[in-house]
């Protein structure tokens, strides 16, 4: 499982976990490889594999900690402890808790508000944040400025600034066409 929740994480589009009930173990490790995480009021997250005998082990350790910080997650692993959805929400594990027949359009609505952003942008925002959070700060902002660099040599940043001018919704896919031939 770590194998394929890596991929999930490092994904090259956002992913969006959308948790109705419980999310327990697995099922747990895999909401925290997505990059957003919404959550049903009745949702519940824990990490129960002590109480089993193992621990978590497809990333589930590594994920919770950088979500939650190290001693949130160390409780929650050793103790087995169950977390409701607005405890999730308390402490970051989560980013919106809604009632149960929201989710899945909440979960759209976030989808299509990443979609209308530029592309490029948000994959190498999503690139950055994931790479630059386990780097040193200095190298966190090259990855940065290197990023946004590729940006601004971009159609996408072209017709996203031009858009805003004009007032009107920008054209991305025309600026990928363009960036595409260049």
């Amino acid at each position: 499982m770590q194998g394929v929740y890596e991929k999930v994480e490092q994904f090259h589009k956002p992913t969006i976990a959308a948790v109705n009930g419980y999310a327990f173990g697995g099922g747990h490790e895999l909401a925290l490889s997505c990059d957003i995480r919404i959550a049903s009021t009745n949702a519940q997250f824990a990490l129960p594999e002590t109480s089993l005998g193992i621990m978590p082990a497809a990333g589930g350790t590594q994920r919770l900690a950088r979500l939650v910080g190290v001693g949130r997650a160390t409780e929650m692993i050793l103790t087995s402890r169950r977390v409701k959805a607005q405890e999730a929400l308390t402490m970051g594990l989560v980013t919106d808790v809604v009632e149960p027949e929201e989710l899945m359009s909440k979960a759209k609505e976030t989808a299509q508000t990443i979609l209308s952003t530029g592309p490029l942008a948000t994959q190498l925002a999503k690139t950055v944040v994931r790479h630059g959070f386990d780097a040193d700060h200095s190298t966190g902002i090259l990855l940065e400025r290197l990023a946004q660099s590729v940006l601004y040599s971009s159609a996408e940043k072209v017709e996203g600034t031009n858009a805003f001018l004009e007032k009107r919704t920008p054209d991305y896919r025309a600026a990928q066409r363009k960036d595409d031939e260049a």
